[in-house]
């Protein structure tokens, strides 16, 4: 989410010391002239640069590959401030990115000598129960708004992880364990209040700026910063069944991946099902790992899971929960630190146990060669889809509403040294899904709606093409970018470059 290319402040080669001290002081000058009218002008919000208390803190992210030294990090406090910021820095000509809830792994939070505009300190969560409506504030994570969700019964769509941003995930797209009652995440955004490239703060909702709405419905992150999102809850006054199924991967895998198949149209949407391929510490093999949730009663969701639950997990921790706490179930396998991304595919049920047989096998292979690497995962998620696909594919910039399922593959590594061997390994894994994609359209004789399948862009830490992304809306984004962000201010996740590129701020 860039102003202009990154200022270079640790590189130059350079013939003399005299020359280099001049041209390093001259590079310097733009970010020290900066920071003082930062501290000069910004109301509620806090500057760190790298020799202040808390920098190395501010720096850190979800993954330990994309951690970058920012020249200057803005805790910023309000939507004025975050305004000031984003015209302060395009006036100094220092790249700036967003930073929510530090989970990107493609570097798309993180800058190498430019400015961060941090939100992890605006924080405030404000539940309507009368309205069962909510307001977020863009620095927020998922846990914190269950938890306030749960003070009054509600509960809305919110990530699977919950250290998980909501900024990020929102913006994107978003799928949950209640997908399958009340769709994406975006599908119960009501409105939100977002900085603009030129400074401006923007309402965008139905009624207000029903184009930028359209846009921020799945490509947000284009076209400026979310300070507060609006949403609409749903009652949850009851607990909820939910737990994980551990199976070795050398059993029992035709039988899982059946049950799934057959779970994705047979559950009435109250139900949802993840099933991972990793290595846990105590099994000697990679095992099949299930997550599944029911939201109802313990009766109920047994009767729903029987066929998962006769197959005699080696372990089973299943049981009647809050809502609450049920975004905290995969935590562990997706924890802060260490060196690690994320990359997508998609995939149609029937999924083929053959080919998650080949995963297996590539998982692996990659175990053998990168140390640290025993932590990946591969998460092959099954929701059932009817409520996401009731929403026209134009009715927002989110183009990847279907039929079919998600894959997210996340290596995990130690070394940097190991940093292109782990990247060409997801992608190889997205290349190996799209070839079984591919070999699905095919048997199925190629239906519209198959040839439109996509990525889902909040799984893809490597950046892939933005028409990959955003599909037959890519054009209109487009123009919305002339309108909203002439100058594509705003590049650095899945850039989306306007048809006419004009100003002295563009690049």
């Amino acid at each position: 989410m860039n102003a202009k290319a990154p200022i270079e402040t640790s590189k130059p080669v350079l013939p003399t010391t005299d020359t280099m001290i001049s041209e390093t002081d001259e590079r310097r000058e733009p970010i020290q002239l900066l920071v003082q009218e930062l501290r000069s002008s910004l109301q509620v919000s806090q500057i760190l640069v790298p020799e202040s208390e808390g920098y190395a803190q501010s720096i850190k992210r979800w993954s330990d590959a994309v951690e970058m030294k920012a020249s200057v990090v803005v805790y910023v406090g309000s939507a004025e401030d975050i305004s000031t910021t984003i015209k302060l820095s395009r006036k100094y000509l220092v790249s700036f990115v967003v930073s929510g809830g530090r989970h990107s792994s493609s570097g798309a939070s993180s800058t190498t000598g430019g400015l961060v505009i941090d939100l992890a300190k605006m924080r405030r969560v404000e539940v309507e129960a009368a309205t069962k409506t909510v307001r977020v504030q863009g620095g927020c994570v998922w846990e914190e708004v269950d938890e306030a969700a749960a003070e009054h019964s509600l509960a809305m769509v919110g990530g699977t992880v919950n250290h998980t941003g909501v900024g990020g995930l929102t913006l994107g797209g978003g799928y949950g364990w209640l997908s399958g009652r009340y769709g994406l995440t975006i599908d119960s955004l009501l409105s939100v209040e977002i900085v603009l490239a030129d400074g401006s703060i923007m309402t965008a909702s139905a009624d207000d700026n029903p184009d930028l709405f359209w846009a921020v419905r799945g490509a947000g992150h284009c076209l400026g910063v979310v300070s507060e999102f609006r949403f609409k809850m749903y009652d949850q006054k009851n607990a909820v069944w939910a737990g994980q199924l551990i199976f070795p991967s050398s059993k029992k895998l035709d039988e899982i991946v059946g049950f799934a198949n057959e779970f994705v149209s047979s559950n009435n949407g109250d139900s949802g099902m993840t099933m991972g391929i990793t290595a846990p510490p105590f099994m000697s093999e990679p095992a099949v790992v299930t997550t599944v949730f029911h939201n109802g009663g313990i009766a109920e969701a047994e009767a729903v899971f029987r066929g998962l639950l006769d197959l005699q997990p080696l372990r089973n921790t299943t049981q009647e929960r809050p809502y609450k706490t049920v975004n905290s179930m995969m935590n562990h396998l997706v924890s802060y630190g260490g060196r690690k991304l994320s990359k997508g595919a998609s995939f149609v049920p029937p999924l083929s146990s053959d080919f998650v047989r080949s995963l297996i096998a590539k998982l692996q292979d990659l175990h053998s060669r990168v140390p640290g690497s025993q932590r990946s995962v591969l998460l092959f998620e099954f929701f059932k889809p009817d409520v996401w696909c009731q929403v026209p594919e134009e009715a927002t910039a989110f183009a990847n509403r279907g039929r079919h399922q998600n894959l997210v593959t996340v290596p995990f590594w130690n070394e940097a040294e190991d940093d292109q061997a782990c990247r060409e390994w997801a992608r190889m894994i997205a290349r190996s899904a799209k070839e079984e994609l591919e070999r699905a359209k095919e048997e199925a004789g190629r239906p519209a709606w198959m040839e439109r399948i996509g990525e889902y862009g909040n799984y893809d830490g490597l950046l892939s093409d933005a028409r990959g992304i955003y599909g037959h809306n890519y054009d209109r984004l487009r123009r919305l970018k002339t309108k909203y962000d002439r100058d594509n201010v705003f590049n650095k996740s899945h850039a989306i470059a306007p048809p006419v590129m004009n100003g002295t701020n563009g690049h």
